[in-house]
């Protein structure tokens, strides 16, 4: 089918109740979407082939928000008429899943005094529980999955101006973050640098940061330094544009550490810098450098092994 409204793109904007679906709708319609919220989709297809008003060319991009509330809701159901979409438009029909944790979600159900909408007069915990159940079929069919688990509203926005704001090239995103402090939740690539030397056991450079010299020249005399960097540089570097040409729009690559501070922050900080040089346009974040040196953080340094400094 195709019709003179067919949009450039459609997305599909769903996940758990609570998790930030009016935020993303909103974030998209600033950015130049057209945007209908809980529209049954079996009206998709008589939205679609609804002509434009006199006069209007322009083929925005489409989101529509479905979630638990939508009428005739039906997680199965919906990954059909997606697939029948996909086959029937010259656009693939896209899906952004909104996850998050359970008791982040009873915090905010808690602070707005909002009732779950599944669970209207029982606590929302049941609603939760219930909602994950149903929306697990979506999810698992979904093209992006963001969890906001630790994500505000601000954040969330510039995630998804940055994924779907409509650049061609794909949004390149370079973080630094320690272990310790739990895994990031949205990366796509994840390096572990752990096998390098630990400043964090040199007295004079626990205070500083990957982003000191002293710091990165320390870290750089690892023996396995030059070439495990050279070698995961040159592999982001053939990735990169395969990953365009499939048409990924958002990128995440993060390299840990064990505190973040130290040896994830020096990397990221080379690694981003080799990808510029190579014509992409990276941003970075760091996500735990603020975090204070802690050596219970940290772990203790082995006996004899290469990271327990010692005075002689």
């Amino acid at each position: 089918m195709t019709t003179g409204r067919t949009p450039k793109r459609i997305l599909l904007v769903t996940g758990l109740s609570g998790a930030g679906k009016s935020t993303v709708l909103r974030t998209l319609e600033d950015s130049g979407w057209e945007v209908v919220d809980n529209l049954p989709l079996s009206l998709l297809e008589h939205l679609l082939s609804t002509p434009l008003s006199k006069g209007s060319s322009r083929r925005r991009p489409l989101a529509v928000g479905i979630d638990s509330r939508t009428r005739d809701f039906d997680a199965r159901r919906i990954v059909g008429q997606i697939k029948r979409l996909a086959a029937d438009y010259d656009y693939p029909v896209e899906t952004l899943f909104l996850e998050c944790a359970g008791s982040e979600l009873m915090r905010r159900y808690s602070e707005t005094r909002r009732r779950h909408p599944l669970a209207p007069d029982r606590p929302a915990t049941d609603g939760i529980a219930a909602e994950r159940d149903l929306m697990e079929p979506l999810k698992r069919w979904s093209d992006h999955v963001i969890d906001t688990t630790d994500t505000d509203a601000n954040a969330l926005q510039q995630q998804i101006r940055e994924r779907f704001g409509g650049v061609s090239a794909p949004y390149l995103h370079v973080m630094s973050f320690g272990f310790a402090r739990g895994l990031p939740r949205n990366a796509d690539t994840v390096f572990d640098l752990r096998f390098l030397k630990n400043p964090h056991w040199e007295d004079r450079l626990r205070p500083l940061t990957g982003l000191d010299e002293a710091v990165g020249a320390y870290i750089a005399t690892d023996e396995g330094y030059e070439e495990a960097l050279r070698r995961i540089e040159d592999l982001l570097i053939l990735l990169l544009p395969r990953y365009r040409s499939e048409g990924k729009s958002y990128v995440s690559i993060a390299f840990g550490c064990t505190g973040g501070r130290h040896r994830s922050v020096h990397v990221a900080e080379r690694v981003a810098a080799r990808l510029r040089e190579a014509g992409f346009s990276p941003t970075v974040e760091h996500r735990d450098l603020g975090s204070r040196p802690r050596d219970p953080v940290e772990g203790a340094p082995v006996v004899g092994d290469r990271e327990a400094r010692t005075e002689d």
